[in-house]
C-alpha cells in the first residue's frame, strides 16, 4: 500500500452511477474518536456490506471522525470501477491498495488543507481496516458480473437483460425520458456454421459483439439474447435517435472484415427497433422489437425496421 501523488479527481457521470444502483449516504455529524477506537469500529462496520460503493461511503464518513476530509476518490481500471465522494479540493494523498499481493485499486484522499505527517500516518493505519472488506466486495462484484455475462461474447446474458429492461423502464417512467431497444440478428449465421464450422461461428459472434460495443455510448447496454441474436438497450433515446443508432450499427457490421483462410466472410445484420409506449410492459416492448426484426428479415435482411 504505497503512497503516491495524484493531481486530478476522478469524475463520473452521476446519472450513470445512479442507473447502476449507486446512491450517496446522507452526511452525518459524528463525534471524534481515537485511532484505536476507530480502527476497531471500522473493522466491524466495513464487513456489514459486500457492495464496494457502500463500503467506501462508510469508510469516508467514519474516517472524518479522526481526520477531516473533503473528498475520497477510488478507481480500479480493470473492473471499470470508479467512485468519487465529496467535493474537489487542492491537496491530496494517494495510495495504491493491495492485499496479500493482490492489487485492489487506487484511493485518493482530498481536502483544501495540507495533510500533516501525523494525519497521513493515521490515514494509512485506517486504510489497513479497509483492505480485507474491499477485497471481499470486489470478489463478490466479480462473481455477480460473471453470473450476468455471456462468456463467449462478453455481453450481458438473458438474466442481465431481463433485470436491465425492467430497471430502465422504471427509470424512464420516473424521469419522463424515452427508452428504445434494438433487436439484432446476424444474417445467414447458420450458413457460416455449416460452411466454416462452429469455432469460426463463435469467432464471428465475438467479432460482431465487439463491433457493436465499440459503436455505442458507454451507457448503452448490449445483451446476447440467444444464438446469433442480440439486444441493445438505449436509455434516454427516442425513436428517431434509435433509428440512427441502428443504422450506425448496421454499417459497422457491414464494414467488419472477418477473414477465414484469407477469404473475407460477408457479414450483415437485420435490426428491429421499438420505443417504449406509455404504460407499456417489458414483454410488449420486447415483442414489438422482435416483430420489427422479423419484418427486416422477411424483406431481404441487412436492414432496419421500426415497430409501429
Amino acid at each position: 500500500m504505497a503512497p503516491h501523488n495524484q493531481s486530478n479527481t476522478i469524475d463520473f457521470d452521476a446519472a450513470k452511477l445512479q442507473r447502476l444502483g449507486y446512491a450517496r449516504a446522507a452526511q452525518q455529524v459524528l463525534k471524534p474518536v481515537s485511532l484505536g477506537q476507530l480502527r476497531q469500529q471500522l473493522g466491524m462496520q466495513l464487513q456489514t456490506s459486500l457492495e464496494v460503493d457502500r463500503i467506501l461511503e462508510l469508510f469516508f464518513r467514519e474516517v472524518q471522525r479522526l481526520v477531516p476530509l473533503g473528498a475520497l476518490s477510488y478507481q480500479l481500471a480493470s473492473c471499470d470501477l470508479r467512485l468519487d465522494l465529496g467535493e474537489r479540493a487542492n491537496h491530496s494523498a494517494g495510495y495504491r491498495l493491495s492485499h496479500e499481493g493482490e492489487y485492489l485499486g487506487e484511493l485518493v484522499f482530498r481536502r483544501n488543507q495540507r495533510f500533516s505527517e501525523d494525519e497521513l500516518g493515521q490515514l494509512e493505519s485506517l486504510l489497513a481496516s479497509l483492505l480485507f472488506p474491499l477485497r471481499n466486495a470486489l470478489l463478490y462484484r466479480a462473481a455477480l458480473q460473471t453470473a450476468l455475462r455471456d462468456p463467449l461474447t462478453e455481453t450481458g446474458n438473458r438474466i442481465a437483460m431481463n433485470q436491465a429492461l425492467q430497471r430502465e423502464i422504471d427509470l424512464a417512467r420516473r424521469n419522463l425520458q424515452p427508452l428504445s431497444v434494438l433487436m439484432l440478428d446476424i444474417d445467414h449465421f447458420k450458413r457460416i456454421n455449416d460452411t466454416h464450422g462452429h469455432i469460426t461461428g463463435d469467432e464471428v459472434l465475438k467479432a460482431v459483439a465487439g463491433a457493436l460495443k465499440n459503436s455505442l455510448r458507454n451507457i448503452d447496454m448490449v445483451f446476447r439474447y440467444g444464438g446469433e441474436e442480440f439486444m441493445v438497450l438505449l436509455s434516454n433515446t427516442n425513436r428517431e435517435a434509435a433509428a440512427m443508432v441502428g443504422e450506425r450499427l448496421r454499417m459497422a457490421i457491414l464494414e467488419l472484415q472477418y477473414l477465414v483462410e484469407n477469404r473475407a466472410i460477408d457479414l450483415t445484420i437485420s435490426i428491429g427497433c421499438a420505443t417504449l409506449l406509455p404504460g407499456e410492459s417489458v414483454d410488449s416492448l420486447q415483442r414489438r422489437a422482435d416483430n420489427a426484426l422479423y419484418v427486416s428479415k422477411r424483406e431481404g435482411r441487412n436492414r432496419l425496421s421500426m415497430a409501429g
